[in-house]
């Protein structure tokens, strides 16, 4: 029976070229070397269906590389699943009529529904290989745009001119927020993110598993806004760092920095979400491990001589700092008199040497940074590591 459809081979391979080219029309990404494929593809098709129904044995015959290539070619080409799939079936469908038509009643009607079932089992294989391939050449796809992304957003920040179209991201015309975030789900938190703010963004993640995004539209944004909208919508487990709003291509670069640089502060400190203008003097102070250790040996290290290490003035200067240095808030705050204050106070200028209107800045920013990094011995390479966690890391 095989014979005599390779006897009209001509004719059906004509049928159902005709019929596979008339499934769709093609995307305008698809060049002259897919429509050439795809009629290699149907005579190898055609091959393959007549093989299963002369073959006995379970299985049928192999089925030919071109296929696959041809799947993964429309998965790059942008041609959608749904076609590729409705083109096997066509090409099926043909080859059924034709099996039907010769045989003109000739074979029992059990031979015929084995013939057909042989058919059907082979195209059943080809969807599934198909639909495998073209998966894997989609995937394969995605990873190299990401990559080709990625590697035009390194060279922007590195100041390298190069065209910025396949971003697809308008780096001169907008105001430019950068965040980064990691953890469970922030793609997805990011980019809700950036729809209930009516901004575009541009998100790719990073080798490190950090994902880089900036939101961007005509008007600036606020952080706070940006920080409002997380805050309650933000994946348990995640954290986010949030630059400052800036214009243009060197805004894009500066948000993008300022964000980078606040997200070992999140790590640290435990914050899911943190602000570079809230954090930003920790944020250097992590890149600089003689700054962050001398700063250590300075300002706390002089407080240990007391019975508890410290502990006490440590927390008198949280609550007056935080009281804006008003001695009287800060004493409500801790619940005790004036007086007691104003006493530890001076017990911190005795030990430091120096008076707190001098020193104050220096002395917070030691104490705040405490609460986030082991102290680390002052020109320390590792503890540098450790307190500033490196931009390359993230």
């Amino acid at each position: 029976f095989a014979l005599k459809l390779r006897s009209r081979r001509e004719e059906i391979e004509a049928a159902t070229s005709t019929r596979v080219f008339a499934v769709s029309d093609p995307p305008s990404t698809v060049g002259p070397e897919y429509s050439q494929g795809l009629r290699r593809a149907v005579a190898a098709a055609l091959d393959y269906g007549i093989g299963s129904i002369e073959r006995s044995e379970v299985g049928g015959p192999s089925l030919p590389p071109v296929l696959l290539a041809q799947a993964a070619l429309a998965a790059r080409s942008g041609v959608g699943l749904d076609t590729v799939l409705r083109r096997c079936l066509a090409g099926h469908s043909i080859l059924a009529d034709f099996v039907v038509e010769l045989d003109e009643g000739a074979l029992p009607p059990v031979v015929l529904k084995r013939l057909m079932r042989r058919l059907a089992a082979a195209t059943d294989c080809l969807v599934t290989a198909v639909s495998r391939e073209y998966a894997e050449a989609s995937e394969r796809g995605r990873h190299a745009a990401t990559r080709h992304r990625a590697e035009i957003v390194e060279r922007i920040l590195a100041g390298e001119p190069i065209d910025t179209v396949d971003l697809h991201y308008d780096l001169e015309g907008h105001h430019h927020l950068a965040v980064l975030a990691c953890g469970p789900g922030v793609s997805e938190a990011v980019r809700s993110l950036a729809r209930a703010l009516d901004a575009r963004i541009l998100a790719l993640p990073s080798a490190a598993g950090v994902l880089w995004a900036w939101l961007g539209r005509p008007r600036p944004l606020d952080p706070n806004l940006v920080i409002g909208h997380a805050t309650g919508n933000w994946p348990s487990g995640a954290v986010l760092s949030v630059g400052e709003p800036a214009e243009g291509l060197a805004g894009w670069r500066l948000t993008h920095h300022q964000a980078r640089v606040a997200l070992p502060v999140a790590f640290r400190s435990g914050c899911s979400i943190v602000r570079y203008a809230d954090v930003a003097l920790l944020a250097s102070i992590l890149q600089d491990d003689l700054l962050a250790g001398s700063l250590h040996q300075l300002y706390l290290e002089p407080l240990e001589v007391e019975r508890d290490g410290g502990a006490v003035l440590r927390e008198t200067l949280r609550a007056y700092f935080a009281a804006e240095r008003n001695v009287s808030s800060a004493a409500v705050a801790l619940g005790v008199n004036r007086n007691t204050v104003a006493a530890r106070l001076r017990a911190v200028e005795h030990h430091l040497g120096r008076s707190l209107g001098v020193c104050g800045t220096e002395l917070e920013a030691a104490r705040r940074l405490m609460g986030i990094v082991e102290p680390p011995a002052p020109g320390s390479t590792d503890s540098a590591r450790r307190s500033a966690g490196s931009a390359a890391a993230i």
